[in-house]
């Protein structure tokens, strides 16, 4: 096939992806005897359009699994859709309008199906398009029957080890989403806010004043606490004081977690506003009053103010305060709120029957399994350890929502034994069946669980389900557990790293996988921060970027990073890769006729005679690169693997030896042209061929027209059908000369 004149990208890009579809080179093969690499590939969360950050983080373990497959690797590279939970709910409620409430479960549940569906399609048609080398076969679905089957057998063994419990205590509440979550869905959220100072008294009418930042839980109020080296107020300690406007008795109370410095040193202990209420409230056994209800608003121990939103009831309590003389002063302040990350919505603790997963008795073991893990970078397991160390909450798995996993669940109605489902049942929605033998105490009436799991409680599994754990044969699992890498982006280490980590302690006793490969953020600009879902279309929506400059030129922008580290989405980027796509193409239009019109030998052994000082230069340089270059890429330095490749293709090869050679080329009679061939044919195939990971577009046009059933290739392209199942490149150290190297550097600089 000759080389056209111009490289149209658009035209080979979708032509190619066809045929290696049909042709199924990415396919993994159950009956196969090649070494398996197998990849725990993240599945995205279906919550709106992929955006450039997806692009840049989903072709990170593409590059992978690339490499491996030229390396002689059966590589096992599905793709799944985390489709449960709540960014799915909240996508549907904002593309169509509604709410659960409003069309009821079953209904709300089925537009999640169908939104969900319609999304993994656009999102098939990016990964292809982008060129990830997917075994689309392998395909799964989070809500699918067998995700939801794992799911639900995962909490029945935990259940039955004794991991999971259920207790009503302290939860975290997210107000907007209207449920439970977890500790690891928490971020830190600064803001501008106020200082309240408020006159609370002591029995014979000495103010006692206490700054808050939170005037609308003083209704909660249980106690006021002051440090025990406070002299301040120590003739209070033991003294009732009266809360004002609701006139509340409360005990003042000496803890050292109490901060002089703070406020006025007096801090009041609401049930609850923060995670030291709820200690407070634990240790000091203080009683309960719940000012707020699951919709966010206040019930009926908020007095006058119930019903009311917590800003609205906020403003009413400042202004009554002020009026009745309560409130001594106010001034501005930097305060660091807890938001829940979905959907930066400052969280709230309220009292809730939850379920949980035991993980503050396990810190150290799984702490230990962290250092097991190969981490890439390195540095990356510090933010595993961090937050295995400062864990302070069991993780939550009960979710108050609708499109999720059921838990597997029912309650007796006479005596409230937990029923769990048969295994054969699985997957099995409580709501619509009913348990298969009686309550222990005789009685067939039964409750079901109403809450779900928490996506991650599912998505923690993901090993198992790619690997079809519970599937009819386990000769895939078998082959693939545990996988040889997970990719995954740095903020949720502390969940999708973790709870996988988790879930392989409890139920296997082993690691999920070898080594974990972090990636960083696709950052809009300089202190934008990440690229959301919603801020991430237009002009530079990922499709309409490879539509202008190629997926091969946006795949080199993600190339250019190095693992763990944010990268901004630079065009001026994209276009160097669009430029290195251009050349590329030109050096093998170049290079065609010494290649393919009648050159009946390529071995560079065979012309040992023909080669000159420039030969020997560049092949004695493209075996030290083929060197570098592997071992960048296996241990997943794939940014320095790229450069390499493009320094060697830009200095080496296109800006000098195609000068030095050209003559030798012209001249057919001349005595050195077979060296030169020989050379050119070694040397740019070779580059091709470590372009391959990151390229694979052109190099693999470049090779099906220059190289690919070649009767005379060498071993490393013998037999391909496609430069990505050819072997990967090794040394030849018989073609290594310092010497060669000396010369040919200063045959440059003449």
């Amino acid at each position: 096939m000759a080389l056209s004149k111009r490289y149209n990208p658009q035209e080979v890009e979708q032509r190619l992806d066809q045929q290696w579809q049909r042709q199924g080179i990415y396919h993994f093969d159950l009956q196969g005897s090649k070494p398996v690499y197998s990849i725990d590939t993240p599945p995205p969360t279906v919550s709106g359009h992929l955006h450039l950050g997806h692009v840049y983080s989903y072709s990170h373990p593409d590059f992978i699994a690339r490499f491996w497959r030229m390396n002689g690797f059966q590589v096992y590279y599905p793709m799944g859709f985390d489709d449960n939970g709540l960014p799915t709910e909240r996508l549907v409620e904002k593309r169509l309008g509604i709410s659960a409430t409003q069309v009821g479960r079953r209904a709300f549940i089925e537009k999640c199906q169908q939104i969900s569906e319609e999304a993994e399609q656009e999102y098939q048609v990016l990964w292809r398009r982008l060129g990830l080398s997917i075994d689309w076969r392998y395909t799964y679905r989070t809500i699918d029957d067998s995700s939801r089957r794992i799911s639900q057998r995962s909490f029945i063994d935990l259940y039955r080890k004794g991991l999971v419990y259920q207790k009503e205590a302290p939860a975290i509440w997210c107000p907007l989403c209207r449920t439970t979550i977890a500790q690891a869905e928490l971020e830190d959220l600064n803001r501008e806010s106020e200082f309240f100072t408020l006159a609370f008294r002591t029995s014979d009418g000495e103010i006692a004043p206490i700054a808050t930042t939170r005037p609308e839980l003083l209704p909660a109020c249980v106690a006021v606490f002051t440090h025990p080296e406070d002299n301040r107020y120590r003739h209070m300690v033991g003294q009732q004081l009266k809360v004002p406007l609701f006139e509340q008795s409360v005990p003042v109370i000496v803890d050292p977690a109490a901060d002089p410095k703070k406020g006025t040193g007096l801090v009041m202990c609401c049930t609850f506003g923060d995670t030291t209420d709820v200690a407070w409230w634990n240790k000091h056994q203080l009683p309960l009053i719940e000012v707020l209800g699951r919709d966010g608003r206040m019930t009926q121990a908020a007095g006058e103010f119930s019903g009311l939103t917590l800003s609205k009831a906020r403003q009413q309590i400042i202004q009554a305060s002020q009026e009745q003389g309560l409130l001594l002063g106010r001034r501005s302040t930097e305060q660091s709120v807890r938001v829940h990350e979905r959907c930066d919505t400052p969280v709230e603790y309220i009292i809730a029957r939850q379920w949980f997963i035991r993980v503050l008795d396990a810190k150290k073991e799984l702490l230990e399994r962290g250092d097991q893990v190969a981490w890439f970078p390195e540095h990356m397991q510090s933010r595993y350890r961090a937050w295995v160390e400062n864990l302070n909450w069991d993780w939550c798995i009960s979710r108050q929502r609708y499109f999720g996993v059921p838990f597997p669940v029912w309650y007796c109605r006479d005596c409230g034994e937990v029923i769990l489902a048969d295994e054969d049942q699985l997957p099995v929605d409580p709501g619509d069946q009913q348990p298969t033998q009686p309550c222990s105490c005789g009685s067939t009436a039964f409750l079901p669980e109403e809450d779900i799991m928490d996506t991650w409680a599912t998505s923690s599994m993901t090993p198992q389900i790619v690997g079809q754990w519970l599937g009819d044969d386990p000769t895939l699992y078998n082959q693939v557990f545990p996988f040889s890498l997970r990719p995954q982006a740095h903020e949720i280490i502390r969940t999708w790293a973790f709870y996988t980590i988790v879930k392989s302690h409890y139920h296997f006793d082993k690691l999920p996988w070898a080594h974990v490969m972090i990636s960083g953020w696709g950052i809009a600009g300089e202190g934008m921060g990440k690229i959301s879902k919603s801020r991430g279309g237009g002009a530079m929506a990922p499709l309409a970027m490879i539509e202008r400059y190629s997926a091969d030129a946006v795949r080199y922008w993600a190339a250019s990073t190095a693992t763990g580290k944010d990268s901004i989405v630079n065009e001026e980027k994209i276009q160097l890769g669009s430029k290195l796509v251009t050349k590329l193409w030109n050096v093998a239009r170049f290079c065609e006729p010494f290649l393919v019109n009648g050159f009946p030998e390529h071995r560079v052994q065979d012309a040992e005679t023909s080669l000159t000082a420039a030969d020997r230069w560049i092949l004695s340089r493209l075996q030290r690169l083929v060197r570098r270059v592997t071992s960048m890429m296996q241990s997943y330095d794939y940014a320095a693997a790229k450069s390499e490749t493009e320094q060697f293709f830009w200095l080496i090869l296109a800006d000098n030896y195609l000068e030095m050679c050209k003559q030798r080329l012209y001249n057919q009679e001349h005595p050195q042209r077979r060296g030169a061939q020989a050379t050119l044919h070694k040397v740019l195939l070779t580059v091709i061929k470590l372009f391959a990971p990151f390229l694979p577009y052109i190099t693999e046009e470049i090779y099906q027209g220059l190289f690919s059933g070649d009767r005379m290739s060498d071993s490393h392209a013998a037999g391909c059908t496609s430069i990505h199942t050819c072997s990967w490149p090794a040394p030849e150290s018989e073609l290594e000369s310092d010497v060669a190297e000396t010369l040919g550097d200063q045959l440059v600089e003449i």
